[in-house]
């Protein structure tokens, strides 16, 4: 069976059993601040499993693209020396929110695997595990589906600490936990290695295929274990693994997908072999680096796009290891679309971006390391010994991006070690630094108040409503608010729109007989709007009924800059490319702000065109059109989904604009029609990141404003041009080529000044040492007077010492300069740092000429004076 017939075997299979199939969430986690990336199956339904979400259904299926390769779950450095290690691999599970438990997932389990219609996996090939303290599942294996009691291993609490076990399951630190068992598969007696449990059961004969995890528990910081409100259950089982089981190999790199992903390898990289490791490291890394990028990552030196950046400099330094002499990662996106395209249409639609994205890295990295190359063979030539300090290969590592293995290779080429303990400890240091500034540590249960239950949200249709107060919470507890505390309200039903999906929160006033509560936020936690502010008067508790009504300008306002956002990544689209995909928004009362992937600025040409379309499409003055359809139905018409957001089942798909335009799925709030837009002005455009750009702009009132404030400013420049609207730029272009002219004839006055005033300061040269010494102050000189009337001295003093100062605005600027044929015995650098220190400064530089500066000029001419004798003292 084929890795892709495998994957829908699965998904079908567990489809008859009444469960939804639900697609792959994005790498990248929507609303979870304690991971880097998606490694398991059940991240995306974490808040399901805790009880903060609820979805139409209870049993569900999927098969989830994960990345291993930063923070707690790292396989990276195992990847292409194992059989099983990826950085990129597909987990297949199914999962129970309080529907089914113990009895019923075990069996699903074991009847996939063995079953006659689905894998028919041989029972006597099949070992289990389960947690040491769970009769329970042990009764359910051995009396219930007859597995032998010698093939059912009990795992303890094998690392540590209580619940650390091998058969304890555990996301992060904190939240969903709870023991689980495991199926494995016996390659049989010509394979080394023992079953689980055993001291050798790390070998290959017996391989992990099926882990059921029972959802129980939910961990605090505190480690106390708190009962999940239902009993779930959580499976998992790795694509690869199992298709290495059915295809009758031993490793993972020996399926039909990595076979054919390895042939593209090699195709690239000249025939290499496909059992070389480096071969297997290119093979696995073009998956995680290409799926990655589709989901938005972009390479950066922080967080998710460091981790990206670091896997791609690893492929390709495996690619050089293995002949490549040019840029080769980004040519396998391609065979990549091919093999997973039908599963993963992203690849396809996303394939130009991707390879432009690691050509660029690969370009890039061939930079830094010919920085590195020449760094390290600096060291090496300075070096005392034949140990290369800790510190050389982790700067290498750490600022170029060198593995220590590149590095240990060049050592050994020359007969030298690396200190690997002076590294590991500079390495800690850097570990203990980002787990400080860490974004990816937090507290899941501290991440917001819980509050149960949910707000209605009817701010689509009304500014106002007539609502009850479910929930009051001042300082973190729930009770009454009395006048001047700052408290968070919980309504039943509210107008005020929740900030989501770059949309800010709505503002606006609670108020009751004798009370009004000023709303200054609205934000979102979990199903529940939080209306934040301070009571002005009155109490505030449960029960109470209040007129809640929103500020409606300022809604307005958000509206129309939120609309013109979709209508503006619609423009880009169409005017930059398909493979301009939003990275992120702002949508507020005064201006949008949209992120978006794009690998150049965007011309001036380019841009009155985006702007044009947008303006097009509001005078159009189209209906906006809304619809709530499921997920599938949505991207049948074409529905964007936007970056780093989480969808449910039923999604709100907005159209807007002739023949749809411009198609998202949003639950944001907009305009009716698009001539309530106004007007749309872009007003800046710039870089924030690699292969980011951003763009801001106004809309209705504020685009008027600002077309207001720029034709005012065009006036009052051509006031000072004495130029008409027509004109001024013609008559600017005049003024700053004549300054252009006077610079010029400046420059030239100055440098006879410098001339002359070297002709006058030569006479005026102590002999020190057989050197001609001249230290003197020029008043009104800048410092490119200094250093061209330095070089008016050096001329003509054949050998000797100059150095010359000026101050203005109370600041010391100096120049120093030696001969070079006296640098053998003096050093204008040392000089300057002499002389800049006795002024209140710093300066440096090479040994003919070096500059600095001063905050003190009360000592500038004691300064000069001692000069003669410093170089007296130091000449060599």
């Amino acid at each position: 069976m084929k890795t892709a017939e495998l994957r829908q075997a699965f998904l079908d299979y567990f489809r008859q059993q009444g469960h939804a199939v639900v697609s792959s969430s994005s790498l990248v986690p929507a609303d979870d601040p304690t991971l880097l990336f998606t490694n398991a199956g059940m991240n995306q339904f974490k808040d399901v499993f805790l009880g903060r979400e609820e979805r139409d259904y209870t049993r569900a299926t999927t098969s989830q693209k994960c990345v291993r390769a930063g923070g707690k779950h790292n396989d990276l450095e195992n990847v292409g020396y194992t059989a099983r290690h990826h950085t990129f691999f597909e987990m297949l599970g199914n999962f129970s929110f309080g529907d089914y438990f113990k009895r019923e997932a075990i069996n699903f389990a074991w009847t996939f695997l063995t079953g006659d219609q689905w894998l028919k996996l041989p029972t006597e090939k099949l070992w289990v595990t389960v947690y040491a303290d769970d009769d329970e599942a042990y009764d359910i294996w051995h009396n219930e589906i007859g597995v032998p009691a010698e093939r059912i291993v009990r795992i303890g609490d094998n690392k540590g600490g209580r619940y650390a076990s091998d058969n304890f399951w555990q996301m992060g630190d904190t939240g969903p936990c709870g023991p689980c068992t495991e199926i494995f598969y016996d390659h049989g007696p010509d394979v080394a290695g023992g079953p689980p449990g055993s001291p050798d059961e790390d070998g290959d004969r017996y391989i992990e295929i099926w882990n059921v995890v029972f959802m129980q528990y939910n961990r605090t910081a505190d480690g106390e274990m708190l009962n999940l409100p239902k009993p779930s259950v959580d499976t998992g089982m790795g694509l690869e693994r199992i298709a290495a089981v059915l295809q009758g190999v031993h490793s993972n790199y020996e399926i039909d997908l990595f076979q054919d992903l390895l042939k593209a390898a090699s195709d690239v990289l000249g025939g290499a072999s496909a059992t070389e490791a480096s071969l297997r490291v290119v093979a696995d890394h073009i998956r995680s680096c290409a799926f990655l990028i589709s989901d938005g990552v972009m390479p950066s030196n922080e967080g998710r796009g460091f981790v990206l950046r670091r896997i791609i400099r690893r492929a390709a330094r495996h690619g050089n290891k293995l002949g490549a002499t040019a840029p080769f990662f980004y040519k396998l996106a391609g065979a990549l679309a091919d093999l997973m395209g039908d599963a993963y249409p992203q690849l396809v639609s996303s394939q130009k971006q991707i390879e432009k994205v690691l050509l660029q890295e690969e370009e890039q990295f061939a930079k830094t390391l010919d920085k590195g190359l020449r760094l390290l063979e600096q060291d090496i030539a300075e070096l005392k010994g034949d140990v290369i300090p800790g510190k050389t290969v982790f700067t290498l590592y750490d600022t170029y991006g060198f593995p220590v293995d590149l590095t240990n290779d060049i050592a050994r080429e020359r007969g030298l070690t690396l200190d690997y303990e002076g590294y590991e400890q500079a390495m800690e240091s850097q570990r203990e630094r980002a787990r400080a500034a860490s974004k990816f540590g937090i507290d899941y249960n501290a991440a917001g108040l819980s509050v149960e239950g949910s707000t209605e949200f009817t701010g689509y249709e009304h500014v106002d409503g007539h609502e009850k107060i479910r929930a009051v919470i001042v300082g973190g507890e729930e009770k009454s608010a009395e006048a001047g505390d700052e408290a968070v309200v919980v309504l039943e039903r509210t107008p005020f729109y929740a900030e989501s999906g770059g949309q800010v929160g709505d503002t606006g006033i609670l108020t009751w007989s004798g009370g009004r509560f000023q709303v200054s936020d609205t934000r979102k936690e979990g199903d529940n709007h939080l209306h934040v502010g301070t009571l002005i008067e009155g109490e505030l508790f449960p029960g109470l009924e209040v007129d809640a009504r929103i500020d409606h300008a300022r809604r307005e306002r958000i509206r129309r800059n939120h609309s013109a956002t979709h209508l503006l990544h619609a423009a880009l689209r169409k005017v930059l490319g398909e493979h301009v995909n939003q990275k992120g928004s702002l949508v507020d009362p005064d201006k949008l702000r949209f992120d978006f992937s794009h690998f150049e600025p965007v011309t001036p040409e380019q841009m009155r065109e985006i702007e044009r379309q947008v303006n097009e499409q509001i005078l159009e003055n189209t209906p906006v059109q809304t619809e709530i359809t499921d997920m599938e139905s949505a991207q049948e018409k074409g529905a964007m989904a936007l970056f780093g957001e989480k969808y449910g089942d039923s999604v709100r798909v907005l159209s807007m604009g002739t023949e749809n335009y411009s198609v998202e799925l949003c639950g944001g709030t907009h305009v009716n029609r698009t001539g309530d837009i106004g007007l749309f002005r872009i007003t800046s455009e710039s870089g924030i990141s690699s292969g980011v750009r951003r763009i801001e702009a106004v809309t209705g009132f504020g685009a008027l404003e600002w077309v207001d404030e720029t034709d005012r400013t065009l006036r009052e420049t051509a006031g000072l041009v004495r130029a008409t609207r027509e004109s001024v730029v013609e008559k600017v272009q005049q003024a700053l080529d004549r300054s252009r002219q006077l610079e010029k004839q400046v420059d030239a006055l100055k440098a006879k000044l410098a001339s002359s005033a070297g002709s006058d300061l030569a006479s005026s040269a102590v002999a020190v040492g057989g050197l001609q010494v001249v230290a003197a102050e020029l008043e009104g000189a800048d410092r490119k007077a200094l250093m061209e009337t330095a070089d008016q001295l050096k001329n003509k003093l054949g050998e000797g010492v100059v150095v010359l100062a000026s101050v203005a605005d109370g600041k010391v600027t100096l120049v120093a300069g030696v001969t070079k044929s006296a640098t053998n015995r003096v050093k204008a650098g040392d000089l300057m740092k002499h002389l800049a220190s006795q002024v209140d400064g710093k300066g440096g530089g090479r040994p003919d000429m070096a500059q600095g500066g001063g905050n003190d000029p009360s000592k500038l001419a004691d300064a000069l004076a001692d000069v003669p004798a410093w170089v007296e003292k130091n000449i060599g």
